[in-house]
């Protein structure tokens, strides 16, 4: 019932549309117009299958990159249209997949569909995380056309949510051929909800390739000295959180008996004359790290003063804190300090990476503090108990193996239903 009277009410938008169109063209020339109504212009040339996959906006393209990727590999020939909610999803899409067709998601009216799906005429339509549209996905399933759900992820709030609707949900999540989710507890959520061939892969976003962890630490190792020291980083730091971890460091520097070298990496090197002067203002003494090179470092805090490094140089940490979290500015990537089997702690900002907390907290792999004195009490913990230390590093160990093969995983869902619809 819940599904007739969402597509009658869509039905009576579409009939608004002619009265409504002049004054958006006005009032908000950004709409466009004819995306929005399932126009896409573009003659798709391809000699392998057409995958339409919809991706909300910013977070979800990162996911999208990775899949097209691996369906590249394996699909020779085959063509992508990659739909967004928001124009700034567009724009992160345009940015990152310049080879694929990026445009704005038709609104989710039976008769805008039905015309998208007309002019696009995909083999496969993708979606991914949780971004369900009732009307678009009936009517791909009505015409035929292998849907996927791919990336899926399920909050308890979004859970407890949906259960208010346990006849609209099932009946909208039988409509997909296939669904990969990303952890086991998202897996048995979705099928409480009524969904069918769930499938757990793991995360699109972090999977990342095969490294030799003990080879770049040896390199770092031998380009910064630490010997029997303790190697404390501090990655994508932003404005006001130098300040913040200086009390922190002076904590941990005091509690190492073997002493401690303090990794500073500023998000933005334009923000480095602001860090030196905050350290020669607390008469502390640091070393650029441009300069490790050359003279070898002999300081106890080393300044990141190049672009791109940090994401490996987090193989030499012992802890680490990801920036951007003690101060509001959505977090950052906690998943990269992760990938070298090391503990991660950070702040309560992490809006931006909720998934990623909820995959570290869960598994065990970092601790998450509401403010500085919070984070040294974790790192201060880390450091000084060597069974949780060794505990959390086995448990960010097996989370990164675990991402590790998802993107691989989901792309053999989407080859098998569009070789089973051939």
């Amino acid at each position: 019932m819940l599904h007739t009277l969402y597509r009658t009410l869509g039905t009576a938008v579409h009939a608004l549309l002619p009265a409504v169109l002049p004054v958006l063209n006005i009032t908000a020339p950004g709409w466009e117009t004819a995306q929005r109504l399932g126009r896409y212009q573009d003659t798709f040339q391809h000699s392998g299958p057409l995958i339409w996959m919809h991706a909300a906006s910013v977070g979800e393209v990162q996911a999208a990159r990775v899949l097209i990727a691996a369906l590249t590999a394996q699909l020779p020939g085959s063509c992508f249209l990659l739909t967004t909610m928001t124009r700034q999803g567009r724009e992160a899409a345009r940015a990152r997949l310049p080879q694929v067709l990026c445009e704005l998601a038709p609104i989710d009216t039976p008769q805008v569909v039905s015309r998208a799906l007309r002019e696009v005429r995909p083999d496969a339509y993708v979606c991914l995380e949780t971004e369900l549209w009732p009307t678009m996905l009936q009517e791909i399933s009505r015409a035929g056309i292998p849907l996927l759900l791919l990336n899926g992820r399920m909050s308890e709030r979004s859970f407890r949510r949906y259960r208010l609707l346990p006849g609209f949900m099932a009946e909208l999540l039988r409509n997909f051929n296939a669904v990969g989710v990303i952890g086991e507890q998202d897996g048995a959520r979705f099928r409480e909800l009524g969904a069918k061939q769930v499938q757990v892969c793991g995360n699109l976003k972090y999977d990342l390739p095969p490294i030799d962890a003990g080879a770049m630490r040896e390199k770092y190792r031998q380009l910064l000295k630490p010997d029997s020291k303790k190697v404390f980083i501090c990655g994508s730091t932003r404005t006001g959180e130098e300040e913040l971890l200086l009390p922190v460091y002076r904590r941990l520097r005091a509690e190492t008996a073997d002493g401690l070298l303090w990794i500073i990496a500023p998000r933005h090197l334009k923000r480095l004359d602001e860090v030196r002067r905050l350290l020669n203002e607390a008469g502390l003494e640091y070393e650029l790290f441009s300069d490790c090179a050359a003279k070898g470092q002999n300081k106890d805090i080393v300044l990141v003063d190049s672009l791109g490094e940090l994401a490996d140089l987090y193989a030499i940490c012992d802890v680490t804190f990801c920036g951007g979290s003690l101060v509001n500015k959505g977090g950052h990537n906690i998943m990269e300090p992760v990938r070298w089997r090391r503990p991660v702690c950070f702040g309560p900002f992490m809006q931006d990476y909720q998934d990623a907390v909820d995959l570290v907290l869960t598994a065990g792999a970092g601790f998450q503090a509401q403010h500085a004195e919070g984070l040294a009490d974790c790192l201060s913990a880390l450091l000084r108990d060597e069974r949780l230390y060794a505990q959390t590093c086995q448990a960010a160990e097996r989370l990164a193996a675990s991402q590790q093969g998802s993107a691989q995983r989901q792309a053999e869902l989407v080859m098998r239903e569009i070789r089973g619809n051939q």
